[in-house]
């Protein structure tokens, strides 16, 4: 489906330059001299590569709509993660390469989307979510609390994060997989 230049939003699967690319973010510019442009940040689904460019409302593009089929993640052995399809129970292999940073967020269990094109696996789409323990950070100190500071944190998964003053060792917290920043602290 071809869209105006314009029209891409965070998260749209568009083709460029031979390849298949999801802008991962889009800004507004209208300079003084000459015509407003969409400057969008894209990043090859492919290799992970990242390109910024600008579309103007006059640029077509062409919007890819990818499959995606429900799975659970069964297990990570090394680099080789494995997805159970929950419909047809087949087992899908991915590499460390194909999910990237997202590895680290995998949890037993966990309901994924698997995003393909023309039968080729492009990637996974994680829970926006997840709940995890800090296993290392800062002590706790009082009257510290009402502070709009955040002290370094390293949770279960290894992840480095940032979180509030008043979070401590051993607390739950809710993180977004995107970028690993701290939401809130989970529900007991």
């Amino acid at each position: 489906m071809r869209i105006n230049g314009n029209a891409i939003r965070p998260g749209n699967v568009v083709e460029h330059k031979g390849g298949l690319w999801r802008a991962v973010k889009i800004a507004h510019t209208q300079p003084g001299k000459g015509g407003a442009y969409l400057q969008v940040e894209l990043r090859n689904l492919r290799d992970g590569s990242k390109l910024n460019e600008r579309f103007r409302a006059s640029e077509n593009v062409e919007k890819i709509r990818l499959d995606q089929r429900e799975h659970q993640f069964l297990f990570g052995d090394g680099d080789s993660y494995t997805f159970m399809d929950t419909e047809s129970y087949e087992q899908v292999e991915m590499n460390a390469d194909q999910l990237g940073d997202q590895a680290a967020y995998l949890q037993d269990g966990m309901a994924v989307s698997i995003e393909s094109h023309e039968g080729s696996i492009l990637g996974v789409s994680l829970p926006e979510h997840v709940t995890l323990e800090v296993t290392e950070t800062e002590p706790v100190l009082k009257g510290q609390t009402a502070a709009a500071s955040y002290k370094p944190a390293i949770l279960e998964n290894n992840v480095r994060s940032s979180v509030p003053p008043f979070i401590g060792v051993g607390d739950k917290i809710v993180v977004a997989t995107e970028d690993g920043s701290y939401v809130k602290r989970a529900d007991k």
